[in-house]
């Protein structure tokens, strides 16, 4: 009996967006232009990966990677991906931070992505993640100084000698902020209350390691399954090379043109256990990412 269009099982759909940035404007950072050399190759080579997969790419790189470019790129790809679909969403560039202004960090710091035109700020990233259908997988890795976790007051360890990096300087941040205090004040209370009148019991699903467990607290049960892979721990920075990020560099390594044999646990601790102890690469899940995390890395 033939079968009926209707059982045939759909085909997941997967997506990705890559960001580099090898530098950052200076009229939204205070003067600062954030030069790196590396992050742009690291999205070239993080979307060749995923065209290899099979999946519709999108990179932007330096002056592109703008706020409205990476949060029109969520946005059209949470309204497009359906359970069992896949995002995958990479950065490299520097990590800053700022005051927290909604009382969701323990540290009393949020962290961000310093973009080209300004910062994405976490609570932004994650309450644009917790947008994406029940069921839909998305992939973030993050070569970059922000690790998205509560504890920062850790003191940071000293980056080797001759070494950049990727981390906006505390003084720079703090005169961004200082320029731009209104601008950044707004988009948290703005986030805040968005994720309040859209998530009515925020204990109803905890993050399955506890880092992660502010971005709930702020935006409730997370509907899609998230992995998170960040270049280093808290009180670590991510180190520029010349071709790649330290961390994008082994996960390249680990990755070895397709051959690995393991699944997202196993390939997270193999490229830590390639990287130094100065830099531990960081692995969070949000929402039910038990089978997610089974799965072989970037599985369409």
């Amino acid at each position: 009996m033939p079968t009926k269009p209707s059982s045939i099982l759909r085909k997941p759909k997967a997506v990705s967006l890559h960001l580099g940035l090898n530098s950052v404007s200076p009229a939204a950072y205070g003067g600062w232009d954030g030069q790196l050399a590396a992050c742009e190759f690291d999205a070239k080579d993080l979307a060749a990966i995923a065209k290899s997969k099979g999946m519709k790419s999108k990179v932007l790189l330096s002056k592109k990677a703008t706020r409205a470019a990476l949060l029109s790129g969520m946005r059209g790809a949470a309204k497009s991906l359906k359970a069992g679909d896949l995002f995958f969403l990479s950065y490299s560039g520097h990590g800053g931070q700022m005051p927290d202004t909604n009382g969701d960090e323990a540290d009393n710091k949020d962290e961000t992505w310093c973009l080209y035109d300004g910062q994405l700020i976490d609570d932004e990233l994650y309450f644009e993640l917790s947008k994406f259908a029940a069921g839909v997988r998305i992939l973030v890795l993050s070569d970059s100084c922000h690790s998205g976790t509560v504890t920062r007051a850790i003191p940071m360890a000293p980056p080797p000698p001759g070494q950049r990096p990727r981390m906006m300087p505390d003084s720079v941040g703090r005169r961004v902020y200082a320029e731009h205090q209104a601008f950044y004040d707004r988009l948290q209370a703005e986030v805040a209350k968005a994720a309040r009148s859209n998530f009515t019991d925020p204990d109803e699903a905890l993050a399955q390691v506890g880092a992660a467990s502010h971005a709930v607290s702020l935006v409730g049960s997370f509907k899609p399954a998230v992995i998170l892979i960040s270049g280093c721990q808290d009180n670590q920075t991510s180190m520029d090379g010349e071709h790649n990020g330290a961390f994008t560099e082994q996960l390249l390594k680990v990755w070895n043109h397709g051959t690995f044999q393991g699944n997202y646990q196993s390939f997270h601790s193999r490229i830590r256990a390639g990287l130094p102890a100065t830099q531990s690469p960081n692995l969070f899940v949000l929402g039910d990412a038990k089978s997610f995390l089974a799965q072989s890395p970037f599985t369409v």
